[in-house]
């Protein structure tokens, strides 16, 4: 007869099961990686919104620099961690990655309390240029972990239910914020959030472990080679990505995304500002959309995501969001207002968060350790950044023009955009079939 806490278990698995289709032995990987996801979107949202403050302080003349700035970050900071990849194993090279981002943290702590009035405009500079750079890289570092962790099939059926946990980080990173900017001062917040990186450190070294039963070989030939440093050359992150037909694609994917979002970005910017005269109003609207798309993301990421790319396929999985974007902005030409932008955005970022980010992520499971860790990182940085930097000069091009060219425009955008998801799904399925993965 089994024991009551026994029982209660299976029972909890068997209720979980209905939700996402995971495996006995995944489940204490897929339990920390909830909270290691956690903890990394609790901290950016409780940065960001300092990043931004001090952004507005240092002069809204000059945020067109901070981003050139932060898209140089990108490039600099890719350089030694490629160089920690190629020496290092994973288990001494993400902690120290997450390490250093903390100690910035508290070293941006005490020049914040320290500097005075006019020091404090440059020193609020460079934090918005590293919060920018580093929020992307903390992020990149966990999914980089999880493809080299998790097959194909495990990705296609976790992925989406793991970004769950990145969720509800966000959700209680912002109330975390809201109830405390008040109260206290930005340093404590920065400590807080310095505290989560060293949870993200403790649930990567927990997930190491977990690494055999993961790929259901022997513990020895696992930890073996998970402990072997990646090695290959520190800049091959960045050559890889321009080198090689599959990961040009996915560049070319991401690309085409921070551009199309730049675009949306600026078109309800223009909006609000046509629409909503009143701060208040302006902040509600915002919040309003923020708290759509943490709902329609959490529902998708618990209950769907994983049929939805298991049944489509990663190729359609990625084109629905571009199939998203040309609707959108077909119905903004035609009918540009707060209700179709804020509709737009909802759906738009909530599939982003739910379904196009755990498909793209499957995408790095048929690629070498060496592009998992090196040419990830710098895809998703820094052609992150740079699509935001040619979607912003693009946007302010094409408004110049007329009111409905860049909503047109944004369609073409989305057009080659789409054909790039087909693409890339379809390499996928190719590399995995090579590579001999099974469907489970």
């Amino acid at each position: 007869m089994s024991s009551p806490s026994t029982a209660e278990s299976g029972a909890f698995f068997r209720l979980l099961q209905k939700v996402v289709a995971v495996q006995p032995e995944e489940l204490p990987a897929v339990g920390w990686c909830w909270v290691y996801a956690f903890a990394l979107l609790a901290a950016n949202y409780i940065l960001t919104p300092i990043r931004d403050q001090m952004g507005v302080a240092g002069g809204v003349r000059n945020l067109p620099w901070l981003f050139v700035g932060t898209l140089a970050g990108t490039v600099l900071l890719n350089v030694p961690f490629g160089w920690l990849v190629k020496k290092l194993p994973r288990s001494r090279f993400i902690p120290l990655t997450y390490r250093f981002f903390a100690v910035m943290l508290l070293l941006f702590g005490v020049a914040m309390h320290f500097a005075t009035k006019e020091q404090s405009v440059w020193v609020g500079r460079f934090f918005f240029i590293w919060v920018s750079v580093a929020n992307l890289f903390a992020i990149s570092v966990f999914w980089q972990l999880n493809v080299d962790l998790f097959s194909p099939a495990q990705g296609k059926r976790l992925f989406g239910f793991i970004a769950a946990g990145a969720t509800i980080g966000a959700i209680v990173g912002s109330a975390y914020i809201s109830i405390l900017a008040k109260q206290v001062s930005p340093v404590v917040l920065l400590v807080s959030a310095a505290i989560l990186f060293e949870v993200a450190v403790f649930c990567a070294g927990r997930l190491g472990r977990l690494s055999p039963a993961l790929h259901r070989l022997p513990a020895a030939q696992v930890a073996k080679s998970d402990e072997r440093p990646v090695g290959g050359n520190a800049l091959a992150g960045i050559y890889h990505a321009i080198r090689s037909p599959y990961l040009l694609g996915v560049s070319a994917f991401l690309l085409l995304y921070s551009v199309t979002s730049t675009f949306v970005y600026s078109q309800q910017a223009a909006i609000v500002a046509h629409d909503l005269t009143d701060r208040a109003a302006q902040t509600a609207f915002f919040s309003n959309i923020n708290f759509g798309v943490n709902t329609v993301a959490l529902v998708l990421q618990l209950f769907f995501t994983g049929r939805i790319v298991l049944t489509l396929g990663v190729a359609l999985a990625l084109a629905i969001l571009p199939v998203i974007t040309m609707g959108g902005f077909a119905v903004l030409a035609m009918t540009p207002t707060l209700a179709v932008i804020g509709v737009f955005q909802v759906v738009r970022r909530g599939v982003e968060y739910a379904v196009t980010r755990p498909a793209r992520e499957v995408i790095y499971t048929v690629v070498s350790r060496e592009d998992r860790y090196k040419t990830k990182g710098f895809i998703d940085t820094f052609v992150y950044r740079l699509g935001d930097q040619v979607g912003i000069w693009s946007a302010t091009l094409f408004s110049g023009i007329g009111a409905s060219v860049a909503p047109i425009a944004a369609i073409g955008v989305a057009a080659v955009w789409l054909v790039t998801a087909l693409w890339l799904g379809g390499e996928q399925k190719k590399r995995e079939a090579e590579k001999g993965f099974s469907s489970e």
